[in-house]
């Protein structure tokens, strides 16, 4: 979501901010293109960081192999935006064509060496990276192979972050559960459905600060959240970033992150999809959910806010193994969203909260969220497909037919 003053900040659940990240990969090899920066040119042909096409945008991450779409003004539905994104990959899809190579969607590339096949963006604000990258060893998975969609809520004061700080905590858990795309790295069968988050983990282990527990803990306001968060993560920096490089709040690496610069809850543990009707499919029902609970339909804010974190933690480790498989049986949280029973698969509590979120779901959620429902999330579709231990010829073919899905914006149901 582009920044705002303070007086015009947005209201909670009036509008939403989107970034969807793609890999670029060879067409032929499907191996990863360090090759961002040749779409990334201004029309002079200057190298940028982020290129504005009207209401959207297109811009750089860490690595050059990855490219980020974004909607660059805040949009009040999100159905919008599922023309708008597609209409981007197209019109990239064509330049990388001349390029000999495409997109790829999902959390992670199934065979990429990062170790080898690493490239930092070496442009504007190359410090930042570089400090990463001393900080950090970005030639991991959890820098180097990871996509995800952030969904951006708004928030308009202390009040209306409270509220939606706790009802996003008590959600992030289980979205691995809808979202796990990641089941293959180094071209074999991982032990979790999304081995993205897996990474994610421990990306940042030398700064625990910046971390936590990924769930973050429950904070009441702005004042707090600097004095209990970002205090000591900058604190726990300070002597490992002496000229304070990368002292800012987009370092807190939590599952959502307050971003008070725009004014907006960032949400940072969707795993990619296999094209936007799919990802946004996944921003609407987390949202509505999220909505759910911030209007205190199931339980009231003093109860979110008293949720142990350990305990939601301990539910995101089972999610991220089983995905929609995991076992959840914590009455405490399961009464928390209104569950009529004691245990249930991650599968069985969504469908609870889908059905007491929507009436009528909109006709384009309808299709990926029945899929989601009846299938399972993109990682399980993916490992029926490919299977449990794939040869590689299998493994390229079923990822081709997930680069094709996004080509043509349509769902993955196998291969036939």
């Amino acid at each position: 979501m582009t920044a705002r003053s303070r007086p015009s900040a947005l209201p909670a659940f009036s509008a939403f901010g989107i970034e969807l990240e793609y890999m670029i990969v060879d067409r032929q090899t499907l191996a990863v293109r360090p090759i961002a920066d040749r779409l990334l040119r201004d029309d002079r042909g200057a190298v940028v960081n982020e290129l504005e096409r009207g209401t959207m945008a297109w811009s750089n991450e860490l690595t050059l192999h990855v490219i980020e779409l974004k909607n660059g003004i805040p949009v009040p539905e999100l159905p919008a935006l599922v023309d708008a994104f597609q209409s981007e990959i197209g019109e990239i899809e064509r330049r990388l064509a001349a390029e000999g190579a495409r997109l790829m969607p999902g959390g992670s590339h199934p065979w990429m060496d990062p170790l080898t096949e690493t490239r930092l963006w070496p442009h504007a604000h190359e410090e930042i990276y570089q400090t990463y990258d001393r900080l950090f060893d970005c030639r991991q998975p959890g820098f180097a192979n990871l996509q995800g969609m952030h969904l951006n809520l708004p928030f308009a004061d202390d009040e209306e972050f409270a509220r939606l700080h706790a009802a996003t905590r008590l959600i992030l858990p289980i979205l691995p559960a809808l979202a796990a795309s990641s089941p293959y790295m180094g071209g074999v069968r991982t032990p979790v459905l999304d081995r993205r988050m897996a990474a994610y983990l421990r990306h940042q282990r030398a700064l625990p600060a910046s971390m936590g527990q990924l769930i973050p803990a429950t904070v009441r306001s702005e004042a707090e959240y600097r004095e209990r968060v970002l205090a000591p993560m900058y604190a726990q920096l300070a002597p490992l970033d002496p000229k304070g490089v990368l002292r800012h709040e987009w370092l807190n690496a939590r599952g959502a992150i307050p971003r008070f610069d725009r004014m907006a809850l960032e949400i940072r543990v969707i795993d990619m999809q296999e094209c936007p009707r799919a990802d946004l499919a996944i921003a609407a029902a987390s949202s509505r959910v999220i909505q759910g609970l911030y209007e205190a339909r199931w339980c009231d804010l003093s109860q979110q806010q008293a949720m142990p974190t350990a305990a939601l933690a301990d539910i995101l480790h089972a999610c991220i193994r089983d995905g929609e498989r995991a076992l959840i049986d914590d009455s405490a949280y399961l009464r928390l969203l209104d569950y009529p029973a004691l245990r249930c698969t991650a599968g069985e509590l969504w469908g609870h909260l889908l059905d007491a979120s929507y009436r009528v779901i909109p006709p384009p959620w309808r299709e990926p969220l029945n899929i989601l429902r009846e299938e399972g999330p993109l990682g399980r579709r993916l490992l029926r497909a490919a299977g449990p231990a794939p040869a590689r010829g299998r493994l390229e073919a079923v990822y081709r037919e997930l680069c094709d899905c996004l080509a043509q914006g349509r769902l993955f149901l196998g291969l036939e």
